[in-house]
């Protein structure tokens, strides 16, 4: 888990950033894993945490504001920004339109410095002028920026390479249906935006 620049470097050179293939179909939601517990921020300074999920059996309270898939994209440096848009901007594309569906970009930031109360309110407020939303789709892309120490998320997670993209989508529970990583292939999107359907029609 605290390996070097140079060994996340000689690791995206042999495969790009293809840390592995993704799933070619929906992984069963009895074999699936919750998606770690994360609190993040989104520019305003407003926190959320996710995953947005049903509780238990889908009828708790919050049923209704649980969406029934989600796409969340996870980037701990800015190299790999390309990356995720290879998966949220056809996934956007597809299912603007949908009030069921979320889409998360998560920025990882560790630094100390840029954790400290007045560099992270200020950091935020030139983030916000850089993301203006002027969107009139139904699905909006949240951006959102997790600080501090993230070694326990990525444990559970299993992530080791810091410089490429991660993506995630994840049932109204929560649970980590479909996984992928680096720069998305036709393939790849093709699988993704198949299980989301499935994930739509699911009880």
């Amino acid at each position: 888990m605290n390996r070097g620049y140079f060994a996340d470097i000689n690791e995206l050179k042999q495969h790009g950033g293809k840390i592995a293939t993704a799933n070619k179909i929906i992984i069963p939601a009895v074999a699936a894993v919750k998606f770690p517990a994360l609190e993040v921020n989104h520019s305003d300074g407003s926190s959320l945490k996710l995953p947005i999920a049903s509780i238990g059996n889908g009828v708790a309270a919050n049923k209704a504001e649980a969406p029934k898939a989600s796409l969340l994209c996870l980037s701990f440096r800015a190299s790999s920004q390309a990356m995720v848009d290879s998966w949220s901007k056809p996934f956007l594309d597809t299912f603007k339109d949908s009030n069921r569906v979320q889409l998360c970009e998560i920025s990882f930031i560790d630094s100390w410095l840029l954790t400290l109360s007045p560099v992270k309110k200020l950091l935020l407020r030139t983030m916000r002028k850089s993301n203006p939303d002027e969107s009139n789709d139904v699905l909006h892309r949240q951006i959102v920026y997790s600080f501090g120490d993230n070694y326990y998320f990525r444990k559970e997670l299993k992530i080791l390479n810091l410089l490429t993209g991660y993506t995630f989508l994840l049932d109204k529970f929560g649970r980590i249906r479909w996984q992928g990583s680096g720069l998305a292939t036709e393939e790849e999107l093709s699988s993704l935006l198949s299980c989301t359907s499935l994930l739509l029609d699911e009880e």
